[in-house]
């Protein structure tokens, strides 16, 4: 393929520049190793090489430099009898970045500590390591490190302390673990590990904490784990272990420590299982498939503290022993079987008063019934967390509750109490959470409930409570979340409700009996999402302040009496998602702004009294997500909503006015006009053959031509679809199978806002370019479709490879590839059809909208830019004014457009240099701009940018040397150039050790 004349574009040769130099750094790193191996230890010189790879934003390495000692340098610690050697090396939360654990540290060999944890290092962890005989401590969790735990770290037999938690790892745990007899510490939690756990671990008979949690690993627990007689901590959490915990387990004596948590586990807790764990203080097991009774035998391990036994199907009753724990503090057996039916079963809520230290107790989503125990008040005053939520618990809330001063979450809901709410609830003046709906309560709500200013959530819908809504809950500042539905409630909506400027997550009211209007102070709560108030007697207008809660997506006032229009300002809710205003006495028109409000899928407006047309856009488009039923003076519409056709007729004198004057007049305007129309036409035929007629420069092609060529425009000739069209692949030579009659066939959607505009701008774009990078335009069709319709369409040269899109992020089932010459080719295609349109067109051209998706390869996979529906001819230098030339808003697509046109800057040439830096970042890299990796600050840019110093090999797209790799044997290193990418490798996990 002949390369073009005109010039290599800037960008280009930066790249190539950038390519060269990380090619010159590697061989230079190679060297420096070579010589390293043959020149004996030299602690100083591996030390500053790991530090030429590494970004030190925090200046944690400003003494490490040959002026300053090497035993001065922060974090280095040399040793008493080779004052020459680093012995230890610790750097733990020193902002590290950029860089990767050196395998230059594998020369360190008088280490005994290395400490890089909490970093943000990347790569692999090198089995050079390995080396290190003398190693005793290895810490580099909290970083970003890839691939797999390397077996060689085994040789490392004097490590105490092995912690690589909160990284990337994957893959399987190495057997060879098991030979490093004098480990104590063995941290490998919240990693991306799989595969069973190797039985070899057990062989670590020093072994006191094993920590395994947040991983993928599978099978069963090896039952010689039994067999460790140091093991304090054993967490296995959030894997995918299956099958029963082996007996030996539980003879473990020195166990302090057992999760489980978040697994497949079945079967019984042994009856014996606690006889033999003297020491045990946290025993979790929570999600998990356990079933039969909690032991009573757990009194026996009297030094327990934390007991997590929700999620399971443990059935009978709580036992009574539990109380005998002195040191208890947390109870959670939530979501089991449990019952209680008589207050025999309800003793063992007497026996945890003697619980002091008792925080947290969850029993909610059980099966306990009968009455609720008085003995709940004399719980510890230290309880923090009460929830017997999602039981069938009856009678009364002890009216002494107000003794447990330190509550801060009390959740009775669903469940069957009745009475009234006990007045000592409002002595609990810590309390945040308050959920005690669906049950049976009555009586008032509490004057003194204003005292709870510490509440975010309070949930008393679905009572039977009574009276007004006291004004003292606008006291509470704190609050999120108010529920009162579904109770009796009376009087008028308190204005002091609307007072609370931290209420967001909802305010409903609903189905009470409310009177009155809404008032106008709603306009407050500019944070609120949700507002109900449906099936009450509110009158009067809706207020126009509703617009000042510009949050609010849902909104639900059907079943009123409101009357008037709906106020204009609700045009504000720009992010509207239901809104259900029906059987209410509202009138006028139907407001024009409901169907410019993008978001709105749901829109109820039935039973009120509106007048007039419904509108044909927006929502009003499906009849299945808006309802105007029962409003008799409303037509038109679309003919799902079976609405009559809006009638314009005048009154029997107008009629007759109509008959008498107006429709002669017409008739002779008419013929006058018909006349003059023949004559221009005949004149305009004369000077023109019908043949060459054209559309802005463009010969014609008729709607029959195209459905034809289409099939009828048949699904299996789609290609693709897009915001303002849909393309199809037709045949405009018929029968013919001609290749040369293959087309790309674009058909507008002219129903969606702006896709006119945008059929104008690609025409007018390119009607004077000429370049072999550009999708070059066949035909264009505007003209009526077989519904009567407006149909508008553009017929483009076929391009039988489809987008660069397809060939970077192929389907599964699909064998796409590109190399990397291919993709250069293709970036040097894309950068001449820029460099035209920039700079050699009859007036330079920004395309907006340059991504994967919008370059189409043909069938030498010779790259053609296409899509100019976004583009814009700039006429005053290099730039326009956004907001001045585009009514279809934000130009370009997310993650590819520049930053300013976000901010509604100017168009210019620049936005699409920026567009094709992005695209030859994701050549390189194969991952998207908008990959899910790429969350919390971190994007393309800086993952590549990351890379820069040693890294390029972590970040470049593994799929660019298979044709080298194929062609050539496996080099030694293997761990540096052989090792195969995983895009999961990017996923950065941030869990929180439950056993900590």
């Amino acid at each position: 393929m002949q390369a073009p004349s005109c010039p290599f574009p800037r960008m280009m040769r930066a790249v190539a520049l950038q390519c060269l130099s990380v090619w010159l750094c590697s061989c230079a790193t190679a060297a420096s190793l070579a010589v390293l191996s043959s020149s004996g230890p030299a602690d100083e010189l591996n030390l500053l090489l790991f530090k030429s790879e590494l970004s030190d934003p925090a200046g944690a390495l400003s003494s490490w430099n040959t002026s300053n000692p090497l035993c001065r340098w922060r974090g280095v610690t040399c040793g008493r009898r080779h004052p020459e050697r680093v012995v230890a090396l610790n750097l733990n939360s020193s902002h590290l970045a950029g860089g990767r654990v050196s395998p230059f540290l594998g020369n360190l060999t008088f280490l005994r500590t290395l400490n890089l944890g909490d970093n943000d290092l990347g790569g692999q962890v090198p089995p050079e390591l390995g080396r290190l005989s003398r190693l005793q401590v290895l810490n580099l969790s909290l970083n970003a490190l890839q691939g797999s735990i390397p077996a060689a770290l085994g040789r490392c037999t004097k490590l105490r302390v092995l912690n690589l938690r909160n990284n990337l790892l994957q893959g399987e745990i190495p057997v060879q673990i098991g030979s490093l007899e004098n480990l104590e510490i063995l941290n490998l939690f919240a990693n991306n590990l799989s595969g069973q756990i190797p039985p070899s671990i057990a062989n670590l008979s020093s072994l006191q904490t094993l920590n395994l949690g947040n991983n993928t690993l599978s099978g069963a627990i090896p039952s010689s784990f039994g067999c460790m007689p140091h093991l304090s901590l054993l967490s296995l959490q959030f894997n995918n272990l299956s099958g029963l915990i082996p007996p030996p387990i539980w003879n473990i004596s020195s166990l302090k420590g057992l999760s489980v948590v978040g697994n497949a586990l079945s079967g019984t807790i042994p009856a014996g299982a606690f006889a033999n764990l003297p020491l045990l203080q946290l025993f979790y097991m929570s999600y998990n498939q356990f079933h039969g009774h909690v032991p009573a035998i757990l009194a026996n391990s009297s030094e327990l503290q934390r007991i997590e036994l929700g999620y399971n199907f443990f059935s009978g009753t709580v036992p009574p022993e539990v109380g005998g724990l002195q040191n208890l503090e947390s109870l959670a057996l939530s979501n089991n079987l449990l019952q209680a039916t008589t207050p025999s079963d309800w003793n063992f809520m007497s026996t945890l008063s003697n619980c002091s230290q008792l925080q947290y107790l969850d029993l909610a989503s059980n099966e306990l019934g009968g009455m609720l125990p008085s003995s709940i008040s004399n719980l510890s005053t230290s309880l923090v967390y009460l929830s017997l939520s999602r039981n069938r618990i009856l009678g009364n809330i002890p009216e002494r509750i107000g003794n447990l001063l330190q509550l801060q979450v009390l959740s009775l809901e669903n469940n069957l109490l009745t009475g009234t709410l006990p007045s000592s609830l409002s002595i609990l003046t810590n309390l945040g959470d308050l959920s005690l709906g669906r049950n049976n309560l009555s009586g008032s709500v509490l004057l003194t409930i204003g005292n709870l200013t510490q509440l975010s959530n309070l949930y008393l819908g679905y009572n039977t409570f009574s009276g007004s809504i006291p004004s003292t809950v606008g006291n509470l500042a704190s609050l999120l979340n108010i529920d009162f539905s579904t109770n009796n409630l009376t009087g008028i909506i308190p204005s002091s409700l609307f007072n609370i400027s931290t209420l967001s997550l909802g305010l409903d009211l609903s189905y009470n009996c409310l009177e009155g209007s809404i008032p106008s102070e709603i306009g407050n709560l500019k944070n609120l999402v949700e507002f109900r108030a449906a099936s009450n007697r509110l009158s009067h207008e809706i207020p126009p302040t509703l617009g000042d809660c510009e949050i609010l997506q849902n909104i639900y006032l059907q079943n009123n009496f409101l009357e008037g229009s709906i106020p204009p300002l609700l045009s504000r809710l720009k992010g509207l998602e239901i809104l259900d205003l029906s059987s209410n006495k509202l009138s006028g028109q139907m407001p024009k702004f409901l169907e410019d409000l993008n978001t709105l899928h749901y829109l109820n407006l039935s039973f009120n009294n509106f007048i007039g047309e419904v509108p044909f856009t927006g929502i009003f488009t499906n009849a299945t997500t808006v309802s105007v039923q029962g409003n008799d003076k409303l037509c038109g519409g679309i003919q799902d909503l079976h609405l009559p056709p809006c009638s314009f007729e005048s009154s029997k004198k107008n009629k007759l006015l109509l008959k008498t004057i107006i429709i002669p007049l017409v008739a002779v305007l008419g013929v006058i006009f018909l006349v003059f129309f023949l004559l221009a036409w005949n004149k305009q035929r004369s000077n023109r053959n019908p043949s060459t007629a054209s559309i802005q420069g463009y010969p014609s092609v008729s709607y029959l031509t195209l459905a034809k060529a289409t099939n009828g425009f048949s699904t299996a000739n789609l290609l693709g679809s897009g915001t303002f069209g849909s393309v199809y692949k037709g045949n405009l030579g018929g029968d013919r199978g001609d290749s040369a009659n293959i087309v790309a066939i674009k058909v507008l959607k002219l129903q969606t806002p702006g896709a006119l505009k945008s059929f104008t701008v690609e025409c007018e774009a390119i009607r004077n370019t000429r370049h072999r990078n550009l999708v070059k335009i066949m035909t264009l069709c505007s003209s009526i479709d077989s519904k009567g319709d407006d149909f508008k369409a553009i017929v483009f040269e076929f391009m039988p490879n489809g987008s660069l899109e397809d060939w970077l992020h192929p389907d599964q089932n699909e064998e796409k590839h590109l190399d990397l010459l291919k993709r250069v080719s293709i970036l040097l295609d894309v950068g001449y059809a820029l460099d035209y349109l920039h700079s050699y067109g009859a007036a330079p051209i920004a395309h907006c909208d340059l991504k994967p998706s919008n370059v189409l390869l043909d069938v030498d996979l010779v790259a053609h830019v296409g899509d100019f529906g976004l583009a814009r001819i700039l006429t005053e230098g290099n730039s326009f004014p956004q907001n001045s030339t585009s009514s279809m808003g934000f130009r370009g697509t997310i993650g590819y457009a520049a930053p300013e046109y976000g901010a509604g800057n100017v168009i210019s040439i620049q936005g699409d240099v920026y567009s094709y830096g992005i695209l030859i970042l994701e050549i390189v890299t194969g991952k998207r701009p908008t990959d899910s990796m790429f969350i919390q600050g971190l994007n393309l840019h800086k993952y590549a940018e990351m890379a820069i110093h040693g890294g390029v090999m972590d970040v470049v797209d593994m799929r660019l040397f298979s044709h080298i790799k194929k062609g050539s044997p496996a080099t030694d290193d293997s761990s540096t150039f052989s090792r195969t990418y995983d895009p999961s490798d990017e996923r950065r996990i941030d869990c929180t050790d439950l056993t900590s």
